[in-house]
């Protein structure tokens, strides 16, 4: 067989609106000629692809089944193409104007990399993979594609599609920041604080000066997963700023949009005292430091908004931060000795666990210490 050619296939055009979905049938065997799966990683600091790893173990129990005399996966295959996929409008007249009978032409060059193949396959990889290992000669299966215009909006429909199902929140929050078009509401709301906290962990420079961010490298991802910090726990602290704290003066409540590079220099500043103020604490995981925890991101997240809040970036400095963060350093227990809360209740320094009250508790601490 050359290695180029091209695959028809009879397929039905749909429209939705101003868009076109294309619904046809393929072997299995020969998806993989024609499409990729775009496995989310980094190159440098910006995110590429959109899928998590082949889960193995699920795909050899869907290749045990499809070689079961009476398998079928009534399940459709979901597929973004690139603008070289194309669709020939058959001669029979159409019953009704939104659907359309044709031909699908995808080309197929074997000699191309990975990354230039005609489709992605937005939603289907395990059932894909194991059709292609499976001790079948074929397997035909349900597809349906739509031409997408950029892997942006790829990562949008691979988050609609996944939506009833259950993603994995850390890929959720690597996607988001990226991703065009409408999202369930949930999604919207979250796609302001991925963003920051992408920034925060894959920026190099300040916006100011020639420091780095304190957070860089830290925050654990699918991406980065040498990181020490759980990405949940700088969500929340930034979520807590957004809704009712000093981020929340940079933000548009309405469309859940915000002035990013003012929230990420604010911060910046507020994180990059409390690194110099505990810089041993700050460089150790959660198991050997509170402060790295969920319990104590969340609780100096607090802190940052009862110090700041009604205070803009630029005017940070003026208020002399290290003063208050200072009187901590005496009363904080982030990796050894004993939490004094009161006469009546002290807590080893590793008993402290990120739940309501635990953080409720702490924070109402250090704001005492704070103010006393």
């Amino acid at each position: 067989m050359a290695d180029r050619y091209e695959l028809r296939l009879p397929a039905l055009q749909i429209r939705q609106g101003e868009r076109f979905i294309y619904a046809f049938a393929v072997d299995g065997k020969v998806v993989h000629s024609f499409t990729t799966v775009s496995r989310v990683h980094r190159e440098k600091a910006a995110l590429r692809g959109y899928q998590r790893p082949e889960v193995l173990s699920h795909i050899k129990a869907i290749r045990r089944y499809l070689e079961s005399p009476a398998a079928m996966l009534p399940n459709a295959l979901v597929l973004a193409f690139n603008d070289t996929v194309r669709f020939r409008a058959g001669r029979s007249k159409n019953i009704v104007d939104y659907s359309t009978m044709g031909e699908l032409i995808i080309p197929i060059d074997e000699t191309l990399g990975e990354e230039d193949k005609a489709a992605w396959l937005v939603d289907g990889q395990q059932r894909s993979a194991a059709i292609r290992d499976a001790d079948v000669d074929e397997f035909p299966v349900a597809a349906v594609g739509f031409i997408a215009s950029g892997e942006e909006e790829q990562r949008s429909q691979f988050i609609l599609v996944n939506n009833a199902k259950p993603l994995p929140k850390g890929l959720i929050h690597e996607l988001l920041p990226d991703t065009v078009g409408h999202l369930p509401a949930k999604y919207a709301k979250r796609q302001l604080p991925a963003l920051l906290m992408s920034r925060l962990n894959n920026e190099d420079l300040f916006s100011f000066d020639d420091d780095d961010s304190p957070f860089q490298g830290r925050i654990a991802t699918p991406t980065a997963p040498e990181g020490y910090i759980k990405d949940n726990s700088v969500l929340k602290m930034i979520e807590n700023s957004l809704s009712d704290g000093a981020l929340y003066q940079y933000r548009n409540p309405d469309d859940h949009s915000g002035d990013v590079e003012r929230m990420l220099l604010h911060l910046k500043l507020f994180w990059s005292l409390v690194r110099a103020t505990f810089p041993e604490e700050w460089n150790l995981p959660p198991r050997k430091s509170r402060l790295t925890h969920g319990v104590g991101v969340q609780a100096m997240g607090f802190v940052m908004d009862a110090l700041t809040e009604n205070t803009s970036a630029a005017e940070l400095p003026n208020l002399d931060l290290y003063k208050p963060l200072q009187r901590l350093r005496d009363v904080c227990a982030w990796t050894t000795g004993r939490w004094a809360f009161s006469n009546t209740e002290q807590r080893p320094w590793n008993s402290l666990q990120n739940t309501p009250n635990d953080v409720k508790l702490l924070t109402n601490y250090l704001l005492r210490t704070i103010r006393a």
